[in-house]
């Protein structure tokens, strides 16, 4: 994954890489970049300098969730911006301009130490809240939100379907299985619990209410 805001640079380094056999996912600002990281990149080239999200935070954001090398790419590096990149996460520094060639080198030499330590981790990112499908896990700006089985369960149901609406029933059906001895009111009081915990964490609704219909995921 290439992330730059300079689409000259992001133009350049897909089509080096394209053209080397990679699969290149490109995004030009740091919240396009969270809203990718669900195509699990095996690394990731990130510049620092951007507006919005810079490459530091996205790097905060993520490094808890992705064991992807990241390298971060900068026009120019002292020692205590080093210190601050690597204890957010990266791996290495590019500094700008560079030479493509140079650059392919040290991204091979990325993934071939890759190869020796690969993990399968499965997170999306809605805002500033992260859903880690494989730790089953939920956080808000890096803190966690302590959601029992059921909660998880229905987050992970809604958020995997992002803009559908689901009624109580069919969430019951799903979440709790055909031989569940609970009823459809089980849905109401979990999704209550569930809104309680992340509203105390952000104000954002990320379980909305279809009136009439059921619930739906607004990431």
């Amino acid at each position: 994954m290439i992330v730059d805001d300079e689409p000259g640079i992001v133009d350049v380094v897909q089509r080096y890489f394209a053209l080397s056999g990679y699969e290149v996912i490109a995004a030009q600002s740091g919240e396009e970049a969270l809203k990718k990281i669900s195509c699990r990149p095996d690394l990731i080239l990130l510049d620092i300098n951007m507006p919005g999200l810079n490459g530091l935070e996205v790097c905060a954001r993520i490094r808890a969730h992705v064991s992807c090398p990241i390298l971060f790419l900068t026009a120019r590096i002292e020692r205590s911006d080093k210190i601050v990149g690597f204890q957010a996460g990266g791996d290495d520094y590019i500094v700008k301009p560079f030479d493509m060639e140079v650059l392919g080198a040290r991204v091979e030499a990325h993934l071939r130490r890759e190869q020796r330590r690969t993990t399968s981790v499965t997170v999306r990112f809605f805002g500033e809240l992260a859903v880690d499908y494989t730790g089953r896990t939920v956080s808000i700006r890096g803190e966690a939100v302590k959601l029992s089985k059921r909660e998880f369960d229905i987050v992970e149901l809604l958020s995997m379907h992002q803009g559908q609406v689901f009624d109580r029933e069919r969430i019951y059906e799903i979440v709790w299985g055909m031989d569940g001895d609970g009823s459809s009111g089980t849905v109401i009081e979990h999704i209550r619990k569930v809104r309680a915990k992340l509203s105390a964490k952000t104000l954002h609704n990320y379980i909305e209410t279809v009136w009439g219909v059921g619930y739906r995921w607004n990431g």
